[in-house]
């Protein structure tokens, strides 16, 4: 593509003059740049790109898209926000892959990976080529490939859409963090579907108020759109149990799905039974009502399943078939995974790191636990510090035996971070040990027959950051390695 043609797609105030080179490619990381590249100087939260500019044009780039003048040999194009021109210039360049697809994007803050891969399956299950973007990999038909952040940025986001659209996927389902909206990553994307599961304390560091996190989520309900096309519906999915959804309502115009289990909505949950094989419950919905036997456990499962199944409808397919896909999913990797080695007592994996994730995962426990319930958390470094005595409380809340340790200290003494979370527990009966595989270790030697134990916090993740090293490490292998040994 030349480049006064991308060019025309920024607003007519952007001016350009000089040479109209060939665009091969848009790059945003100097180490990438190849010949007839526009590198795009984005300020990072460590490194600034207009400083690389000069490296850039010396290994290849014929123009550069920046936010102030840099005196290079190339076209330098000016812009107010690169990030934002960026996402424009992506959308146009991969030639808006979005509107080729039916797009269903997930926000909230716990249920964002169980939900989509729900939905994923449902899709898959009614015939569709689907495509799955999040926090634990990026999938193209049954290409999986591993992801550095939930919500890629929007460069990356709409090359991984253009790669969607030549497999022959029409159908993709995606996390959208709060991060990836209040920074625009997601601009240029044309979702069909939003989904909302919840919205509890997190990420703090970054969003410093409740309200700006809840503002952040509410983006991708207002960046519906505004204009009613038959052909190509939008629907909002919201969690009418959560007090933020009657804000999203009033934030699209598009058509909305409503559910919950406390509350009046489209789809209701009732009689809901859980025990250690599973969770059954009656759906009420305009379709009648249908009774759901489904492997996964617990309350907080029954309201994913929920916004599973109005994003199903909201995709065309059929309730029976979405309820024959809900009942035939065994479940999702480091999500309320059992690790099973012949022992005679319950070990569950979770990636439970928010202080409400961690209640309902505790609670789902003491559903069906007999006897004593251990749980093995940490809190993570350089992350919002205010939940740490929060997850401390809730630990010992709901279990028997709480040992505090480490879960990705980061940049963070971890003793300090222990030392964060039993503020919020003191004169309560816990234990501190600062290496998590000592701690699972020791969870595993001292439980009993019946007892349960719950790991949280990691799930599926396969390291631990300490510092700015990764090390491998597994929760589900590390426990296998505990009961075996025992």
């Amino acid at each position: 593509m030349k480049l006064h043609t991308l060019l025309e797609k920024l607003h007519p105030l952007v001016p350009f003059s000089g040479g109209n080179p060939e665009i091969t490619s848009l790059e945003n990381d100097h180490r990438k740049v190849q010949e007839g590249s526009l590198f795009v100087c984005i300020k990072g939260y460590t490194v600034d790109g207009h400083t690389l500019a000069f490296d850039a044009v010396e290994k290849g780039a014929v123009a550069v898209l920046a936010e102030t003048h840099l005196d290079l040999s190339v076209p330098v194009i000016i812009v107010r926000s690169t990030k934002r021109a960026l996402a424009i210039l992506a959308d146009a360049f991969y030639g808006q892959p979005s509107h080729k697809m039916h797009l269903i994007g997930i926000t909230g803050t716990n249920g964002k990976t169980t939900t989509s891969h729900l939905i994923d399956k449902v899709l898959m299950d009614a015939g569709q080529q689907t495509g799955l973007i999040g926090t634990m990999y990026t999938k193209i038909g049954a290409k999986i490939n591993e992801t550095k952040n939930t919500t890629p940025e929007s460069l990356t986001l709409q090359k991984t859409l253009k790669e969607m659209v030549e497999a022959g996927v029409n159908s993709v389902t995606m996390e959208v963090s709060s991060h990836a909206l209040d920074e625009g990553r997601v601009h240029g994307v044309d979702y069909n579907v939003a989904v909302f599961t919840n919205l509890t304390q997190d990420h703090l560091d970054y969003h410093k108020t409740m309200e700006e996190y809840r503002r952040a989520k509410g983006l991708l309900f207002a960046q519906l759109g505004n204009v009613y096309q038959h052909n190509h519906p939008k629907f909002a999915v919201l969690n009418m149990d959560d007090p933020a959804s009657e804000e999203y309502v009033r934030s699209t115009s598009a058509h909305i799905i409503t559910y919950g289990i406390d509350h009046d909505a489209d789809l209701t949950a009732k009689n809901i039974e859980i025990n250690s094989k599973g969770t059954v419950f009656e759906l009420h919905s305009p379709f009648g009502i249908h009774k759901i036997s489904m492997q996964l456990l617990g309350k907080f499962s029954v309201y994913n399943v929920l916004a599973s199944i109005g994003a199903g409808l909201a995709s065309g397919i059929p309730i029976q078939s979405i309820i024959s896909s809900i009942e035939s999913i065994e479940g999702v990797s480091g999500r309320f995974e059992l690790v099973n080695a012949g022992q005679n007592f319950t070990v569950i994996v979770d990636y439970s790191h928010t202080p409400d994730s961690l209640e309902n995962a505790l609670k789902t426990i003491k559903e069906f636990s007999k006897k004593r319930v251990f749980v093995v958390v940490g809190c993570g470094g350089d992350r919002d510090k205010t939940k740490r005595p929060l997850m401390a409380k809730i630990a010992c809340k709901y279990s028997t035996n709480a040992i505090f340790t480490s879960d990705n200290p980061r940049s963070e003494d971890p003793k300090q971070i222990l030392l964060d979370m039993t503020e919020g527990v003191k004169g309560e009966k816990y234990e501190v040990i600062v290496d998590r595989k000592e701690a699972i270790f020791h969870a595993i030697q001292e439980a009993e027959e019946k007892d349960i134990i719950l790991i949280a916090g990691k799930g599926h993740e396969t390291y631990q950051q300490i510092g700015k090293e990764f090390h491998d490490f597994d929760d589900r292998l590390v426990a296998r390695e505990a009961i075996e040994e025992r």
